[in-house]
């Protein structure tokens, strides 16, 4: 690898976590993740590839109440770089998934070491400093960013050798158990999603996706765009319905004897 790609694939760690953050425009997730580091690495397919493998295994999973997830961003990253390096794409998926799940303990790190300027910020609110307040929420971003940043340099450098140690160190049951919990975590979430969706009204639309998907065989862009197509009518209905309610009221008025001034 240059010495370009490794940096700009560890900058682009630190935006990502940075983005997932705040403005949330998705450049943590996988898939996309994938596409830029195959852009870097010269090869957009294989990125997208192994970007589109893992972002199979964070379905349906967020991290609700602060709970930490393996960071398979930083996996996509460094699996990338490994697949198009070795010119198998097996390597690098086989890269990416044991640092995605040992690289969560960074993600543990991050949260730690970022509690002392949200302390500071805790602080500054109670003696109503409003500038130690904002160097608080300004400072504690640096952590976050650190805990990508360093472990997907190290990776980088150093190779594929210490992560695939680190893989085969771990004993059985500590393997088994992430795989179990990885299994369930899409259920989790997916169930966490439907529970604060409004199923009681819109279920027949839901049972309509299953039947698609499960016994038409419908691909999931297929499903999306039946999905696309109910929205915008239930969209359609409910932009319509304040236009209709002056109309609805004139007329009553009317009915009523209303006398209008020519009368």
């Amino acid at each position: 690898m240059q010495a370009w790609q490794i940096l700009l694939l560890t900058l682009y760690s630190a935006f990502a976590i940075w983005d997932s953050l705040g403005p949330n425009f998705f450049f943590d997730k996988p898939a996309v993740v994938g596409f830029f580091a195959g852009l870097i690495m010269g090869d957009v397919a294989t990125g997208l590839y192994v970007g589109g493998t893992l972002q199979l295994l964070v379905l349906g999973v967020g991290t609700y109440g602060g709970s930490s997830i393996p960071d398979y961003m930083s996996g996509t990253l460094i699996g990338t770089a490994f697949a198009v390096t070795s010119g198998s794409t097996d390597i690098g998926l086989a890269v990416a998934v044991p640092a995605g799940v040992l690289l969560v303990q960074c993600d543990i790190l991050g949260r730690f070491c970022n509690t002392a300027f949200q302390n500071m910020a805790d602080a500054g609110a109670k003696e109503k400093n409003w500038h130690k307040v904002e160097m608080g929420c300004l400072l504690g971003v640096f952590p976050w960013c650190l805990s990508r940043a360093i472990p997907v340099f190290l990776c980088l450098v150093l190779g594929q050798g210490p992560v695939q140690a680190a893989a085969s160190a771990a004993p059985e049951w500590l393997i088994n158990g992430f795989k179990l919990v990885s299994g369930m975590l899409p259920a989790v979430g997916i169930a966490i999603l439907l529970h604060f969706m409004p199923l009681k009204r819109f279920w027949p639309f839901a049972l309509l996706g299953f039947v698609l998907a499960a016994y038409i065989k419908v691909p999931m862009l297929g499903v999306a765009l039946f999905g696309l197509v109910f929205a915008a009518v239930k969209y359609a209905e409910f932009t319509q319905k304040p236009a209709a309610a002056p109309v609805a009221a004139a007329a009553s008025s009317t009915e009523g004897g209303t006398i209008d001034d020519d009368e």
